[in-house]
């Protein structure tokens, strides 16, 4: 489990149009990366429009955002051209980086067990160092959190 103070895992991954990310493409700046767990439900379209609002914040702070979850290219070319989100969304079809950041795990909804995605977003320093996790997040007032950590560094 990445711990503050941990390096960025070495992955790489396809976005909504196809084309190849890394996170070490990140290097040198801060970044975020937020996980999510199905575009156009609810609480996940509120948190990419909240995100998305936000986005100009984070960019005066040369921050970048990242949304991963387990869908596929078109679903998450579909949901960013909805919600015009200016970042890109990762298609984690094969769990890769949902794995090496151990957000897979046991959730309840309605009173079913099943494994799935538990909604986290990890903030990453210039150093590619982790600066803070939040785990099984609560999707209002969150991305407020998260701007504010980073504003604190």
């Amino acid at each position: 489990m990445l711990e503050p103070g941990d390096k960025a895992p070495k992955l790489k991954g396809t976005t909504q149009d196809g084309s190849a990310i890394r996170l070490a493409d990140y290097a040198g700046k801060p970044f975020v990366v937020y996980f999510y767990p199905k575009d156009m439900t609810q609480g996940c379209t509120l948190e990419a429009q909240t995100f998305r609002d936000f986005y100009p914040k984070f960019r005066k702070k040369d921050c970048e955002i990242i949304g991963v979850s387990r869908d596929s290219e078109a679903s998450h070319a579909k949901f960013r051209a909805k919600e015009r989100l200016p970042f890109p969304l990762v298609a984690d079809t094969d769990e890769t980086w949902s794995r090496a950041f151990d957000v897979i795990g046991e959730k309840t909804l309605y009173g079913k067990k099943f494994v799935g995605v538990i909604r986290s977003t990890f903030l990453f320093g210039a150093d590619g160092k982790l600066i803070e996790v939040w785990r099984n997040v609560r999707v209002p007032g969150h991305v407020e959190k998260v701007l504010e950590r980073l504003t604190s560094q």
